[in-house]
């Protein structure tokens, strides 16, 4: 089964000084699948936020965070999950639930996405688990 890491994962190994390093470092070295997985959204994540002032230690230049994603693509086992509309039902279904927060849009797809390719997502967020059936690894800090 592939890895489908949530970029707050992504955002912690590329940061030693991040609060969770040192979990992300533990499960990339002892949990981690054998197949571990970008997808558009979460390098478009990675890019986004690791170049932002206030989410690493010491932000990135794009050109550094180009260098860093490529470095990760290049790992063995590294890949990547080719999006595709035929989520979009799951990912309406998950998005429309009741009380459905707004600043989760990115979740529920990563759910769907997740399920439509048989995928594990691992994240320090525990918002995760409100989508079942999931195959989920929570990274707790």
């Amino acid at each position: 089964m592939t890895d489908l890491l949530d970029v707050n994962v992504w955002l912690a190994l590329a940061d030693e000084n991040h609060d969770h390093h040192s979990k992300a470092i533990d499960y990339w070295q002892n949990e981690s699948s054998s197949e571990i997985a970008f997808c558009r959204v979460t390098a478009l994540g990675f890019l986004r936020l690791s170049t932002h002032p206030s989410v690493l230690s010491h932000p990135l230049t794009p050109k550094e965070a180009w260098d860093i994603y490529q470095l990760y693509r290049s790992e063995a086992g590294v890949g990547y999950i080719d999006d595709t509309v035929a989520v979009d039902p799951d990912f309406r279904t998950l998005s429309c639930e009741i009380n459905f927060p707004h600043h989760l849009w990115t979740d529920p797809y990563l759910a769907a996405l997740a399920r439509f390719k048989n995928c594990r997502v691992v994240s320090f967020d525990a918002d995760f688990s409100r989508f079942s059936p999931l195959s989920f690894l929570h990274l707790s800090a």
